[in-house]
């Protein structure tokens, strides 16, 4: 059977005390993710332990869940944010079957709400769509076109963008509000927007705002918009940006993506839309 004579005549109780101590081990290290990542399933806790140097089978992390009653089981609502009865000029789809091979080729925005006691206050973010990574996000308790326009400023002040990056959006009065839309134009956008009721044209942005819904907002019980503040950037700038892995960019948090990517001329990998 080519194994050693020490492992024939192992003690069972040595055994079972190692694989005791291993399996606690994990659990603490899931612990430790989850301080960041609350809502973090066994995808992410896996390419976490293994980026840790740990080695751990998918069946057995799954176990290890199930067994000490570490499942997520967050809690969803639905609040409607897009806005699209204007008469505002809707762009078409620039998208459909596009390749990406560099940081600001295409950005990406969208709203969300988040809850608090006595309403509700809207997250709106940007993302570039090659890294994944979150360039720009604004917080208020109006959901407006300053809200949307504060983090593409926030975005356009960060990445110093070159002219003809496309910006996709959904097809909400946010925006395609004319001082929205002179922003994109002053500084050289192609301007891109989702077809009339397909969320999958901005799905990318999608995926990100479950994935913070999932680890941040429903894990916590925000009182004021201070509290949003407080806690939502942190997940953003700390978390999603710097350590969240993302299978779409090679298991690597964005940031990490960028820094070996934006500077080599050749061999980057290349996205199909």
């Amino acid at each position: 059977m080519k194994i050693s004579t020490s492992t024939y005549y192992a003690d069972p109780k040595v055994i079972r005390a190692y694989k005791e101590e291993f399996e606690a081990d994990i659990r603490g290290k899931i612990e430790d993710i989850r301080c960041d990542m609350k809502g973090a399933g066994y995808r992410q806790l896996l390419g976490q332990l293994k980026r840790s140097g740990i080695k751990i089978g998918e069946r057995r992390l799954r176990r290890i869940i199930r067994e000490n009653q570490l499942q997520i089981r967050p809690k969803k609502k639905f609040v409607r944010t897009t806005d699209s009865d204007h008469d505002c000029l809707v762009h078409p789809n620039l998208l459909q079957e596009m390749t990406i091979d560099n940081i600001n080729q295409v950005w990406a925005g969208d709203i969300t709400y988040i809850r608090i006691n006595n309403g509700f206050v809207y997250l709106a973010v940007i993302l570039d769509l090659y890294s994944r990574k979150v360039i720009g996000w604004a917080i208020s308790k109006k959901i407006d076109g300053d809200l949307t326009l504060d983090a593409l400023n926030m975005a356009i002040l960060r990445r110093r963008p070159p002219r003809g990056v496309i910006h996709h959006s959904d097809r909400g009065v946010q925006y395609l509000c004319d001082k929205y839309i002179k922003q994109l134009n002053d500084n050289g956008f192609h301007i891109s927007c989702s077809r009339k009721g397909n969320p999958y044209d901005n799905a990318w942005v999608e995926s990100f705002m479950a994935t913070m819904k999932k680890n941040e907002v429903h894990m916590r019980s925000y009182e004021t918009i201070l509290d949003v503040i407080d806690s939502l950037p942190r997940f953003i700038e700390e978390v999603y940006n710097k350590k969240r892995l993302h299978s779409s960019i090679g298991d690597l948090p964005p940031n990490e993506f960028e820094d070996i990517y934006k500077n080599q001329t050749e061999g980057r990998p290349i996205f199909k839309l």
